[in-house]
Order: structure tokens, then sequence, then C-alpha cells
């Protein structure tokens, strides 16, 4: 079991590398791409990101025939949130992941933005106990 495990992580992690390393390669994790992006400058990550959602949605419709329908919710946060993220990629340059890959790339200014993440984390954890406490949907609670 313990063996088992221990390959699979093995497997992520050399995935995860793989990807990352490629992401690097051909510019993605670039603030200067993102921020052209954002910008309309240039709309090759624009065509990228729309690709993947596209192979994403494929995906998800072939297994929604295969997984048993849940009740979706929406919570009153999701559009402010969704605001806030976007606005938060389009300054620091990265989404979460794409972090990673920058500080993988030696990419130092990126250590800030990770610092920001972490500490967006833990001031919505406390805002959300102590004004909020809409279901997260989470399966597990704290």
């Amino acid at each position: 079991m313990k063996q088992s495990r221990t390959r699979m992580y093995l497997a992520y992690g050399l995935m995860g590398a793989l990807m990352g390393f490629v992401i690097a390669r051909i510019g993605f994790g670039d603030y200067d791409e993102l921020h052209n992006m954002f910008i309309l400058e240039d709309l090759r990550m624009l065509y990228a990101f729309a690709g993947a959602v596209a192979l994403s949605l494929l995906g998800f419709i072939i297994l929604a025939r295969r997984i048993p329908r849940q009740e979706k919710f929406f919570q009153p946060g999701t559009i402010p949130g969704s605001m806030l993220f976007g606005f938060g990629w389009a300054v620091c340059g990265a989404c979460p992941s794409m972090v990673f890959v920058q500080l993988g790339a030696g990419k130092i200014p990126a250590l800030m933005t990770m610092v920001g993440i972490l500490l967006g984390i833990y001031l919505y954890k406390k805002a959300h106990a102590r004004y909020f406490r809409w279901d997260t949907g989470a399966c597990v609670s704290d």
C-alpha cells in the first residue's frame, strides 16, 4: 500500500515537473506574456487557454454521462470571488499553479505572489468563518 502511494506521488511529481518545464519553455510562465494577453496585444496565450477550456469541457461532458448528477448551488461569493481572482491574476501575472512554474524558472518576484496567495487563503478563511459562513461545498470541515 505504502509503496503504491509513493509510486503514485512520484508519477504525479514527474508529470507536474514535465508540465512546468513545457509551460516555462513556451513562455506561458512569463509575466510579459500574461500581460500581453490581458491587454489583448498578443492573443496566442488566450487561444491556448480557450483550447484548454474546450478540451476540458469535452472531458467533463464525457465524464458527466458516467458519474451520477449532484445538486449544484450558487453561493453569494462566486461572482466577487471570481473577479478578485481574475484581478489578482492580471496584477501578479500568475494563477496559483503558474507561481510554481515561475519559481522553478528562477523568477524571484514569484515569491511575493506566493506570499500573496498564502495570505489571501488565510484571510479568506478568517473572514469566511467570521462574516459569511455559507456552505462552501468542501468535503472537509475545520
